[in-house]
């Protein structure tokens, strides 16, 4: 009986592990600086793969210390104290990039039937090289806890949108390096995703509708110092590929990106954190639908996924979500 109890616990103890511990990050360790390999791979070879480069931001790390840790900036040859300068701003990063990509023609049909893949299409092929530490690391997050966040559950989408990653991960690992690190996570939030709906009348002309909500979401964000970091026009990028999307009347993502935020965490620590920028938020319209539907992944997922416990770092994720959240309802949406 005793024999037949301890083999139920860990059986028990087995099956918590596979369903609470998970690979989230995955990260190509590289000796050196590794910058010009990884422009050319993200500029040029992912193209072979059919990855599509749509929006790059190279070396941020120089764009923080432009803004926070330069006391003085020179204007039409006046010199002045700089306005943003920050004396607490500590420069620690060699190189920190965002670069958002997509294999349009595998993950267009995947998101006619699951569009909260949106969530990270594109997604980040991140960089990152610590001060003081002679290694680059590349990396994204693990396309299996990318279908976890977004909620993807249908199997057959899952099995092709994972598979869409291995020649992308054999192309990073012979370009940065073999050695290969990972980080794991225990569970997501129990709400990982914001979404919303915005009902609006079709009589009035759809592609008016758009490009008004357009302009007032861009102004919205911007207001509250968001940075527009990135636009994909989904369906038209489609059209141009031939991949059938007649799901959809209209389907966009937006790359936000909250810069004191970001430099926050990527710069204080948390550079590997980087995977998760700029935030991609989706939109799309359903054929002849009166509805724009909106999803984009909760900050929180960052806190989870890799670990992060730092006091000021989780307020300032926690302040996010409730800030987007509430810019969301100001524009009409409803929660969802």
């Amino acid at each position: 009986m005793l024999k037949k109890l301890l083999m139920s616990a860990c059986a028990l103890s087995l099956a918590a592990t596979v369903a609470f511990g998970a690979q989230g990050v995955k990260f190509y360790v590289g000796e050196g600086d590794q910058e010009k390999v990884y422009n050319s791979l993200v500029n040029e070879k992912i193209q072979t793969l059919g990855f599509v480069l749509s929006d790059p931001h190279e070396r941020i790390n120089d764009a923080y210390k432009t803004k926070w840790g330069t006391a003085f900036q020179t204007v039409k040859g006046v010199t002045s104290k700089h306005p943003d300068f920050d004396p607490t701003f500590k420069d620690t990063l060699d190189n920190l990039g965002f670069f958002s990509i997509m294999n349009d023609k595998v993950v267009g049909p995947l998101l006619v039937k699951e569009p909260s893949l949106g969530g990270f299409s594109p997604f980040n092929l991140g960089i990152y090289k610590k001060m003081g530490e002679d290694k680059t690391y590349v990396g994204h997050v693990m396309p299996e806890t990318m279908l976890n966040i977004v909620g993807v559950k249908d199997k057959a989408v899952r099995k092709q949108f994972i598979a869409s990653f291995t020649d992308l991960d054999k192309m990073t690992e012979k370009e940065i390096g073999s050695k290969v690190e990972y980080i794991d996570y225990k569970a997501l939030p129990a709400k990982s995703m914001m979404k919303f709906e915005i009902p609006f009348d079709r009589a009035g002309g759809m592609d008016k509708f758009i490009s008004d909500f357009q302009g007032k979401f861009e102004e919205a964000f911007e207001a509250h110092k968001y940075i527009i970091a990135g636009y994909k026009d989904v369906k038209g990028s489609m059209t141009d590929n031939n991949v059938k999307f007649d799901r959809f009347d209209a389907y966009w993502v937006y790359s936000l990106c909250h810069f004191r935020f970001s430099e926050g965490i990527f710069n204080n620590g948390r550079p590997d954190a980087n995977v998760f920028a700029p935030c991609s938020m989706y939109m799309y319209i359903d054929k002849d639908s009166n509805k724009l539907m909106v999803g984009m992944p909760r900050l929180a997922t960052w806190k989870s996924v890799m670990g992060i416990k730092d006091k000021k770092m989780v307020d300032s994720i926690n302040t996010l979500d409730k800030e987007i959240t509430q810019i969301m309802k100001d524009l009409g949406g409803k929660e969802l």
